[in-house]
């Protein structure tokens, strides 16, 4: 069990782009695979439970016991990377559906494939991991406050609060809850024990099932909103460079040591297009326009990522306090 474990988290990449490409070759072979919209969230809810698995629930006191990184992260995801955005949609044609979609999936920090990349980049995963129920929380409890600062009076008229409502039931407090349960009860019982264990192998599965759902359900929707796509396209292109750098010099800024550095900057890098596609459903006329805006996000993204693994590393960090 362990010798695949290891074997996934060694080949994860290219898991990851194998489900993408399974799930483009899916959007445009299998009639109807639209229908399966329903299984996006019961897929992201897995993802987010065993992942949430993978953090010590109790013992996250501790981790939080550095408030430098924790601030630093805090305040490069809601207050830097917010000013950046701003600063990009003056750049959008004044559509509000093809804005609201862009600020859905820019404003909010990924939480699961983050500390893979991470990881392979040789930033402080494990720091990060700890803090992702934090950073999947601060953002559910923002984002409504910030789409109805950047959209004005649109906010209202296509933000519903219902699915940010429903969203973190479903996909914050229930995976969260049941990761704590399986966790406290695994300390007392073999057999629970072996349960997360096993579980243990799913985070790489979990996420690459999540990626072939999004791309089969949302692929055959993009050529009808291919215009706003690419009009988004040059945006996460500048993103792409821009928000790494910024993380990674408020990161220096806090002197925070290399792999927190370097953490912070993959963060403030990686978005939580795969948590935010439900919005994006709910939105009322929002299909086909804005799931199509976020995922090409997602694919500017899982490309960015090979670069930052090899580059990110190379800027020069400052070592902490």
């Amino acid at each position: 069990m362990e010798r695949v474990r290891s074997w996934m988290e060694a080949n994860q990449i290219a898991v990851y782009f194998a489900a993408i490409v399974l799930g483009m070759l899916a959007a445009f072979s299998i009639a109807g695979v639209e229908k399966l919209e329903w299984s996006i969230n019961p897929a992201l809810a897995l993802m987010l439970f065993v992942t949430f698995l993978q953090v010590p629930l109790s013992d996250l006191p501790k981790s939080f016991l550095s408030k430098r990184f924790l601030l630093c992260l805090l305040i490069v995801n809601f207050a830097i990377i917010p000013l950046i955005v701003a600063a990009l949609v003056m750049f959008l044609p004044a559509d509000p559906m093809l804005r609201l979609g862009v600020l859905l999936v820019l404003l909010t920090p990924c939480i699961d494939y983050v500390v893979t990349f991470t990881h392979l980049g040789r930033g402080d995963a494990k720091s990060l991991l700890a803090a992702t129920p934090l950073l999947l929380i601060v953002q559910m409890l923002l984002l409504p406050l910030y789409l109805g600062v950047f959209l004005g009076p649109d906010a209202s008229r296509l933000v519903e609060p219902e699915p940010f409502l429903h969203a973190f039931i479903w996909l914050i407090a229930v995976p969260l809850a049941l990761a704590g349960i399986v966790q406290a009860r695994a300390t007392r019982s073999s057999g629970i024990a072996r349960f997360s264990s096993a579980l243990n192998l799913l985070p790489v599965p979990a996420t690459a099932l999540v990626l072939f759902l999004v791309l089969a359900i949302v692929m055959p929707r993009v050529g009808q909103a291919s215009a706003a796509a690419l009009a988004a396209l040059p945006i996460y292109l500048i993103y792409a460079v821009v928000a790494p750098l910024c993380g990674w010099l408020a990161a220096r800024a806090g002197r925070l040591g290399p792999q927190a550095t370097l953490a912070v900057a993959f963060s403030a890098a990686t978005r939580n297009s795969l948590v935010v596609l439900p919005f994006a459903f709910a939105v009322p006329g929002g299909v086909p326009l804005i799931p199509a805006v976020i995922v090409t996000q997602t694919v500017v993204e899982l490309l960015s990522e090979l670069a930052y693994v090899r580059f990110l590393k190379l800027l020069p960090a400052r070592n902490g306090p």
